[in-house]
């Protein structure tokens, strides 16, 4: 590995901004903290209807999960949609489902309406069953999503080997409303998207409080500026602020990383993923598999803190066991990001206090969601008759949140050290 903690989205985005700290004092209408993909969706959207907005971003832009994450533009959640139905019942569950089935046309049509140059393809995504259990689970889904009208297919083993390239998989579940793009450079094409509708973007400017003054939300900044704003938009996802701990207290961090290889050969590329679907499998502790534009390969796993080389083991393995025809591997670039599981897996819209809003826990389901949930609260703020894809709620502590955090760290070392011994 010539980089070990190297994000190739990092190394690899076309998209570049220059941007200052705050150190000044400013008033606005909507101060948002986070510039991921809710936090830019949600100023980007609020702009556009001539709302004055700043965006304060304790690192650079897409520094959290937006900047981490596989690069899986998919439809709906995580969650199989009966299991949405059973939490929400139907007919929220419904509102959920049809705004997050459209979430590909959303991203996708940002994309085109601002250039923004980050590997888009749209050419769907495959869902890869592992066994018969995963086969089962897929064929579940399929059902669900077929008696709600998506366009999904469900794929044998034959067909699903020669869409992957491996004959490791049972089958796969096809859908071609998603696609694949370079999700660091999709957040930095938002943000050069929400500047040019006026919005404030100041990077490395952490907010270390906030309080009311004069009738208003005062932020203050570690770069020594000041915020005054009607109302406040929480939007860091799993890498909150410690403005408010019961945000990181309604979700457990889960790790997940990634490594990217060397560009593969032509000939290699004609058999492995060759319509670029990006894959992923219905293990219990996930694995994902992608092609950038330039033909790297680019395979992750859950767990991983710290990026060891056990973990680095185990990825030459899986790979070798998905793909034999492949020689080992140059691993070029590794990198791992915080994914935010909310307690039911769903995403989450809190009020905080007066005029103080929160979105968190995506579960691994960030670019999609996130996107579609930072335009829906835009248009909550600017008219409160809207109704939200989400009900508003109060923030719920995971209990036994810390125990739960190591048995999936624990869980995922686990899994990979029984497959090195395999």
């Amino acid at each position: 590995m010539t980089d070990a903690n190297l994000s190739l989205w990092r190394a690899s985005a076309k998209e570049q901004l220059n941007l200052t700290s705050l150190n000044d004092s400013i008033q606005v209408d909507v101060a948002i903290i986070g510039a991921g993909y809710s936090g830019l969706s949600c100023a980007l959207t609020l702009a556009e209807k001539g709302v004055n907005v700043a965006v304060l971003e304790a690192n650079t832009v897409g520094f959290g999960g937006s900047g981490r994450n596989v690069g899986l533009v998919n439809a709906g959640l995580w969650m199989p949609p009966n299991e949405v139905e059973d939490a929400l019942g139907l007919d929220a569950s419904n509102l959920l489902y049809h705004a997050l089935a459209q979430a590909p046309d959303l991203v996708f049509s940002l994309i085109d309406e601002y250039k923004i140059d980050c590997e888009a393809t749209r050419n769907g995504t495959l869902h890869a069953g592992v066994g018969r259990v995963g086969m089962k689970q897929l064929e579940n889904r399929f059902l669900q999503l077929s008696q709600r009208q998506a366009p999904v297919v469900l794929l044998g083993e034959g067909e699903a080997r020669t869409r992957i390239g491996s004959n490791v998989f049972s089958g796969a579940l096809f859908d071609p409303r998603a696609g694949t793009i370079q999700p660091l450079s999709y957040a930095l094409g938002l943000a050069r998207a929400a500047l040019s509708q006026s919005v404030s973007i100041y990077q490395n400017s952490q907010v270390v409080s906030i309080d009311v003054h004069a009738q208003k939300w005062r932020l203050k900044c570690s770069s020594g500026g000041e915020v005054m704003a009607n109302k406040v938009v929480m939007a860091t996802n799993a890498y909150p602020e410690k403005l408010f701990p019961q945000i990181q207290q309604s979700f457990v961090p889960i790790q997940y990383s990634q490594f990217a290889s060397q560009a593969l050969p032509d000939d290699i590329l004609q058999h492995i993923l060759p319509n670029k679907e990006g894959v992923w499998d219905t293990c219990t502790v996930m694995s994902s598999l992608r092609l950038d534009q330039s033909g790297r390969l680019i395979f992750g796993g859950m767990g991983g803190a710290g990026l060891n080389t056990r973990l680095l083991d185990w990825a030459d393995k899986r790979v070798k066991q998905l793909f034999s025809q492949l020689p080992k591997l140059d691993w070029q670039y590794a990198w791992s990001g915080q994914i935010a599981f909310s307690h039911d897996h769903l995403p989450h819209c809190h009020q905080l206090d007066d005029g103080i809003y929160s979105l968190v826990g995506y579960s691994g389901r960030g670019i999609g969601p996130g996107t579609v949930m930072g335009k829906e609260l835009a248009r909550y703020l600017i008219n409160p008759e809207h109704k939200m894809p989400l009900q508003m709620t109060q923030i719920n502590k995971v209990s036994l949140r810390e125990m739960k955090r190591s048995f999936y760290e624990v869980g995922a070392h686990i899994y990979h050290y029984g497959q090195l011994l395999t």
